[in-house]
């Protein structure tokens, strides 16, 4: 990932090649079974073009509305209608927040893979 950068697969003109892998609007489940909120979006390396993390959009938009960064190495099932990763409600919660502004820092990038525990 040296050089790249990750920018939102809904930003860009990229498509997925199945459209049955296109996780976006997928809801997200913790490891305890609890619903986290729905894949709004993908963050994807520029270069290599593979996908990095969920963002992932939980409560009510413009009532609470929050995002979280999620690496995609988090993922342990999927389904047509959800996606379960191996993270809890509560450390998702207490993640580096997610800001948009910060689109082109690999370094807040590197935080949120080391706070959750996988390699940047």
């Amino acid at each position: 990932m040296m050089g790249s950068r990750l920018v939102k697969l809904g930003d860009t003109d990229l498509t997925i090649s199945d459209p049955q892998e296109d996780i976006r609007g997928r809801w997200v489940i913790d490891r305890n079974g609890e619903e986290i909120g729905f894949i709004d979006d993908l963050l994807i390396d520029d270069q290599e073009r593979n996908v990095r993390f969920l963002q992932i959009a939980s409560g009510v938009v413009g009532v609470g509305a929050q995002t979280f960064l999620v690496p995609i190495d988090a993922i342990t099932e999927m389904d047509d209608d959800e996606i379960v990763i191996d993270l809890t409600r509560g450390r998702i919660a207490s993640a580096p927040k997610y800001d948009p502004n910060v689109a082109h820092d690999q370094e807040y990038y590197g935080n949120v893979c080391r706070y959750y525990g996988y390699p940047p």
